[in-house]
């Protein structure tokens, strides 16, 4: 297949771009530079430069393309404006041709809550917000085989949210500990990085129009017992002390709000339609093999 791939640079979009070309697709990737473009060429793709801004482009990388995954955020102010840009020239694009289209939201836009599914009701704090109505019009675009996917907190390849907790304040004294993000009794849901890319590869290749997939393996720990997998990965020896949640919300802004939720999901419906079954380390076990970027 002929996809489209935008953010194929990024964390995420690195693993799926992989996982294509592993499956023998023909990815050609939206890039902003050229080192970026000899980045993902190096991967086995076709780099294009530009930007998602670009409605030119956009429109016509997608309407050459057999399919499209769009991952790419630029993670500012200027995420909601972006991204719905880039979901209306990618659907007009495809509208009426019944090719495929997965669009990417996040777990956190339906809140806290002990056994998340796809039905559960939206409820997003207000870092991801834009995200629904969104979400909500591509799913309703007719002609088109869209999936959306809401990954949960990814980690794997020493990557991701990780190397926030695991950059966090440390306490005074002669054996410091490592400060959670509150008071970590708060679960995250999970998902490997390389899991992940598999569940947007079948989506695109399998999915019915309409669906929407929860990217999360099952596992849910709390961000106590993260934070202490991290502490112990970087030498602390698993000392962590808590932090008040007025303290986590005044250093991290908007995304502490977001890492303060309490979610538990298991992403049954991608195992149920798809076959989808995470096959990595969980993530306390990727950070017992120092799975962690340089941070000490």
């Amino acid at each position: 297949m002929r996809v489209f791939l935008t953010g194929a640079t990024g964390y995420i979009g690195a693993a799926v771009l992989d996982r294509l070309v592993a499956e023998g697709h023909q990815v050609t990737a939206l890039v902003r530079d050229q080192g970026k473009a000899e980045a993902v060429r190096a991967r086995g793709a076709v780099p294009v430069l530009g930007d998602l801004a670009d409605a030119d482009a956009v429109h016509r990388l997608a309407d050459a393309a057999d399919g499209v995954i769009h991952l790419a955020a630029p993670g500012d102010d200027s995420s909601a404006r972006i991204d719905d840009a880039a979901a209306t020239h990618i659907l007009g694009a495809l509208k009426g041709t019944d090719r495929p289209y997965v669009h990417t939201s996040g777990l956190w836009v339906h809140g806290s809550g002990t056994a998340i599914t796809e039905s559960t009701p939206m409820n997003p704090p207000r870092l991801t917000a834009w995200r629904v109505p969104i979400v909500e019009r591509v799913l309703s675009t007719p002609g088109v085989r869209v999936a959306v996917v809401a990954p949960a907190v990814v980690y794997g390849r020493g990557g991701g949210l990780l190397n926030l907790v695991a950059s966090g304040p440390r306490t005074a004294g002669d054996a410091p500990a490592l400060t959670m993000i509150g008071h970590g009794e708060q679960h995250w849901g999970t998902v490997h990085v390389d899991d992940l890319a598999v569940l947007y590869v079948r989506a695109l290749e399998s999915a019915p129009a309409g669906s929407y997939f929860i990217g999360a393996s099952g596992v849910n720990p709390t961000v106590r017992e993260i934070t202490e997998a991290v502490s112990r990965a970087i030498g602390l020896s698993g000392r962590v002390a808590p932090e008040p949640v007025a303290r986590t919300l005044e250093r991290l802004g908007l995304l502490g709000e977001a890492l303060l939720l309490d979610q538990q999901a298991g992403g049954d419906a991608a195992r149920r339609i798809l076959g989808w079954t995470p096959e990595q380390s969980t993530i306390v076990e990727d950070l017992a093999a120092n799975r962690l970027a340089a941070i000490s």
